[in-house]
């Protein structure tokens, strides 16, 4: 095992280490049913907001995003950015106030809950239904991120994929279940800003790596649409296309999901005072259209890096995917501190599946314990 391997090893292991200390820590605050489910309704507007981002983004912004702008150029993941900053914006400001008012009043702790309690089902209908749709749907969705986890470990370092996912499950289901909401929210907050921290890193070696902010501009505006939101350039193929207004319209369409996650719904309920989530709403809503520009912009830096043969031009979606492990891994033959920095960029990666997995899962625990079983 040479030196680089064992750092990047090293600074994986710590960081998942600091996540089961925060799930011990937090265990001993967690009284009653709210407190592990909601977290007491005590976060604050920070926690709040980028733990609501963190769990929606998953590794999608880190590898899907980027993967998407250097293979196909702006147009198709802009429209999708455009429409999920619109949708987290109107989320916050349509929705987030009254769910928070209407579940602190009649004491709802889920969504199921909430629907149960709010249109006075006393046979608890629509709280069995709710929570059979957030399970059906969510239990999947927390086992592809077990998935991704093992897959990231096992292409990186040879570790078996079995093995990894397993490893990977037992230590986000460990902080979950020892310390609840509260530890749910506070790593998200963290991973939020190991995922920011990576997403900085890689754009400026990639920027220099690529021969400079000019050189990237060149190569991407030599490519006919490529840069232009009314357009497509594949990379692989050089087939070039229009971006019609349906296109258009059903990509700017992915905002509307947040409307419905429970996930983030669960953030809503859970700050402190519903007067707090103006600030939230402010934090999310700048971070998210930095994060997704940011991502995007890796993509075309990515590009650059191609055109400058140290990395290869991907031929599929999934080799593009891979753009940020590829600057990792280069970042990482630099040295040793540089090695600890290519640990943290990956580290970012896991963080962005980890942050997903762990708030989807509780929503479905709480849906199975408090809302199926209970109410049964």
């Amino acid at each position: 095992m040479n030196t680089i391997f064992f750092m990047l090893m090293v600074t994986i292991i710590v960081y998942l280490m600091a996540m089961v200390a925060i799930g011990f820590l937090f265990s001993k605050k967690n009284s009653n049913n709210e407190d592990f489910y909601l977290g007491g309704r005590k976060l604050g507007p920070l926690v709040t907001a980028m733990s609501a981002e963190a769990s929606d983004m998953s590794s999608w912004l880190l590898m899907g995003l980027p993967g998407l702008a250097l293979l196909c150029g702006v147009a198709d993941p802009g429209w999708t950015a455009i429409g999920l900053a619109v949708g987290t914006w109107l989320n916050w400001f349509f929705v987030s106030k009254r769910i928070r008012r209407y579940t602190a009043q009649i004491g709802a702790f889920t969504i199921p809950q909430f629907f149960s309690k709010r249109y006075h089902d006393e046979k608890n209908i629509l709280s069995f239904i709710s929570a059979v749709v957030i399970v059906v749907f969510f239990i999947p969705y927390t086992a592809s991120g077990f998935a991704a986890c093992g897959k990231l470990f096992n292409s990186l370092f040879g570790v078996d994929y079995m093995v990894a996912m397993i490893a990977s499950a037992l230590i986000i289901v460990l902080y979950t279940i020892t310390g609840g909401f509260r530890a749910v929210s506070t790593t998200d907050l963290i991973q939020s800003m190991v995922m920011t921290l990576a997403l900085i890193v890689v754009v400026f070696y990639g920027i220099n790596a690529a021969g400079g902010w000019s050189a990237v501009c060149e190569n991407a505006s030599a490519l006919p649409g490529y840069i232009s939101l009314g357009a497509t350039y594949n990379t692989a193929s050089g087939e070039t296309g229009k971006y019609g207004l349906l296109t258009i319209v059903s990509t700017l369409s992915w905002g509307f999901g947040y409307f419905g996650m429970p996930h983030i719904l669960l953030r809503f309920m859970a700050i402190e005072d519903e007067k707090k989530l103006v600030l939230s709403r402010r934090i999310a809503s700048v971070w998210v259209v930095i994060a997704m520009s940011v991502a995007i912009l890796i993509g075309i830096i990515g590009y650059g890096m191609v055109q400058n043969g140290l990395v290869a031009q991907p031929q599929t979606s999934g080799e593009s995917e891979t753009i940020i492990v590829q600057i990792a891994s280069l970042i990482s033959k630099q040295g040793i501190l540089a090695a600890i920095v290519a640990g943290l960029i990956l580290a970012g990666i896991l963080a962005a599946t980890m942050s997903t997995a762990d708030s989807q899962m509780l929503a479905a625990a709480s849906s199975v314990s408090q809302d199926i079983v209970q109410d049964s």
